[in-house]
């Protein structure tokens, strides 16, 4: 009796490629769905943060602190919305105690914006869930320009922030 021990090599991998394939396509997709959800956050992030920043610039320009406040918010709004990013609620505060500081002394005027986002607009549209960034910025103070008041405003946007449009 003759064995034969030469097998037709190609005919046992019939189907491999496609098995191989299923394994690979979800793990890849999974992979490519977390690239894409982190650079989506990663945008909310430096979105609420630039948005403190301009709103603490807006408010350093200002010649009172009433002013102030009330340019700092309306910054900090529009930048939100500029950008795109829907916010469930905002809540803007611009720290204007730099206007009660002595002409001639450094001072900074700061704003901290938080903003609560729905995972369904970061990661994927139906996601449960949300988070809450929160951004800070900070702007000097012309230090030999006249100054009036100084004390800090927080306004409570919830829901005015509907995105950009």
């Amino acid at each position: 009796m003759i064995i034969n021990w030469h097998r037709n090599v190609t005919g046992d991998q019939r189907g491999a490629a496609a098995v191989e394939l299923t394994l690979l396509v979800p793990a890849l997709l999974l992979v490519l769905g977390l690239l894409v959800a982190g650079g989506r956050l990663w945008f909310a992030r430096t979105t609420v943060n630039e948005a403190a920043q301009t709103a603490a610039r807006a408010a350093s320009l200002a010649r009172s602190a009433t002013a102030a406040a009330a340019a700092g918010q309306d910054a900090g709004s529009q930048s939100l919305g500029t950008a795109g990013l829907r916010c469930s609620s905002t809540s803007i505060s611009i720290s204007t105690a730099a206007f009660a500081v002595p002409v001639g002394t450094p001072s900074t005027v700061t704003s901290t914006i938080l903003c609560l986002v729905d995972f369904s607009d970061v990661f994927l549209p139906g996601w449960p869930g949300s988070i809450q960034l929160a951004g800070h910025g900070s702007a000097a103070l012309d230090t030999y320009r006249s100054r009036v008041g100084g004390f800090m405003i927080s306004e409570d946007l919830s829901s005015a922030n509907s995105g950009g449009g």
